[in-house]
């Protein structure tokens, strides 16, 4: 049995972790009823509390954007992208110790923490460079009429991020409505609004004009329904779970607002016969315990040519049984805790299922300790396709292995979802890896790698995993809206 022996974060809980407040109209806002305290994952110490914010600092928050927007809209956009990138280069600067702020609510190692900083400014500078490429048109047109199609930014926004990814996905969504001209109101997620208190914070010293960005925390009801049904905000932006982005995608329906969502998946990983199989093995136990699998393109389902199954399973379960498990402080670690009980709760519930089921346990499969939210890297093997593992979406360090025999097979499996975000396939063969780019009902598909999009590239999903694309060249169209003038320039 595994044990955590050294938790240095329980050092730095105390003097590393920010007072979170709320940030409303260019103020910081303290002094407000505690709705509930972030934890250590490492520990299951408190770190501080999170402030509730009242219906009046919903109603304040949703005028200063309105106020804020009517500024930044007409603010040029190489101004825009000055003060964008003024702030990207105070969190670079700052890119470590906004890791260690990271780590300590989150639980993922430093060096992961540190890379999705570096990673999220890849996207303000990517969009920071779209605010100078939003073009209108100018079209054909009879003589003394003019016909130009004009491109603006939207309006208000509304974003909810969640904890598994708090500065990426913070990042991805203020750094497109910033570009585009929009001001935004975010929602952070209560597990983890240090992250986000850090960045806004980057952003005010920048000199960002005040009610452009603004914070808000506390119960997601009130402020999902507060700040939605408002006729300030003209667009909602989403990162999480499906069930609750089908929820504010109603919201956002009701107030007649467009929705973009970024929802929850169960990566199928593809792996062909005539492959590596135990390098693949080695791949796959690195790429399920980023961010302890907690992250929604996280490889899930693992479905493997008959012809080099053993092989895969033992390289990949030998891989998870040496991987060192610890606190994200400690540098050792190469895999954290889950970021809280309930995940941790949801990942003991899964094995025990897949085990009545009839599925085997090649590798993990239990509680680390009985302090902090550990749970060990696993992998199921075996694994009968209507246990939850191959149903459910685990957001945990848990892999399920099934065999197939041909690539028939494998799509049908594949596709039996209703989620479709990320996918994964391995393979030598050119035709089988054309048909799998047809076939596989995926909206970012990756080829004998593991990698996921990046700031250049669209990222979204299809089926119900979401509705829209953040990133690539379009990455700016859900933030703006077109407006079709025509004029007649003669007298009249």
């Amino acid at each position: 049995m595994r044990e955590i022996n050294s938790r240095p974060s329980e050092g730095f809980e105390s003097t590393l972790y920010p007072r979170i407040g709320l940030y409303i109209d260019g103020k910081w806002i303290y002094d407000r009823d505690r709705w509930i305290d972030v934890r250590n994952p490492s520990t299951g110490n408190a770190l501080g509390p999170v402030p509730n914010a009242t219906p009046a600092d919903l109603h304040n928050a949703l005028e200063a954007a309105e106020a804020g927007f009517r500024i930044w809209r007409d603010t040029q956009p190489l101004e825009r992208s000055r003060i964008i990138m003024k702030a990207v280069a105070l969190i670079r600067e700052r890119a470590r110790d906004i890791a260690k702020v990271l780590t300590l609510e989150h639980g993922k190692t430093l060096a992961a923490a540190e890379g999705e900083i570096i990673r999220s400014c890849r996207f303000y500078d990517w969009e920071a460079g779209q605010a100078l490429r939003s073009y209108g048109w100018v079209l054909p047109a009879a003589d003394q009429m003019q016909k130009r199609i004009l491109r603006l930014p939207i309006g208000p926004v509304v974003a909810f991020t969640p904890w598994n990814v708090p500065m990426s996905a913070f990042a991805r969504k203020t750094s497109a409505a910033l570009a585009a001209g929009c001001s935004i109101i975010v929602k952070a997620a209560n597990e983890t609004p240090g992250t986000a208190v850090e960045l806004v914070k980057c952003f005010e010293e920048a000199g960002l004009p005040p009610g452009v960005l603004n914070l808000v925390l506390g119960d997601p009801a009130v402020i999902s329904s507060t700040l939605i049904g408002s006729p300030i905000s003209r667009l909602v932006t989403f990162t999480g779970s499906t069930g609750v982005g089908k929820h504010l995608t109603e919201l956002a329906a009701r107030a007649m607002k467009p929705a973009l969502m970024e929802l929850g998946g169960h990566a199928p990983v593809i792996v062909g016969r005539d492959v590596d199989a135990k390098a693949i093995g080695l791949l796959a136990a690195e790429a399920k315990t980023r961010a302890s699998g907690q992250i929604c393109a996280s490889a899930s389902r693992f479905i493997v040519d008959e012809s080099v199954y053993k092989p895969f399973v033992d390289s990949f379960a030998g891989a998870l049984n040496d991987l060192r498990i610890g606190d994200g402080f400690d540098p050792q670690a190469q895999m954290g805790p889950l970021a809280n009980d309930r995940r941790l709760g949801a990942a003991e519930t899964m094995v025990q299922n897949a085990i009545a089921r009839g599925a085997r346990v090649a590798a993990g499969g239990n509680r680390i300790g009985n302090r902090g939210f550990y749970f060990e890297p696993t992998l199921l093997v075996d694994v009968p396709l209507d246990a939850d593992s191959m149903t459910v979406e685990p957001f945990n360090p848990i892999g399920s292995c099934v065999s197939v025999p041909n690539l028939d097979a494998a799509l049908k499996i594949a596709n039996s979802l209703h989620v479709g975000l990320a996918g994964y396939a391995f393979t030598n063969n050119l035709t089988d890896a054309e048909r799998i780019q047809r076939e596989l009902e995926v909206g970012a598909l990756s080829i004998n790698h593991f990698d996921t999009p990046d700031s250049d590239t669209p990222f979204g999903g299809v089926k119900d995993s979401g509705i829209g694309r953040e990133g690539g060249p379009t990455s700016l169209d859900a933030y703006m809206v077109q407006k079709t003038v025509l004029q007649f320039s003669g007298t009249i």
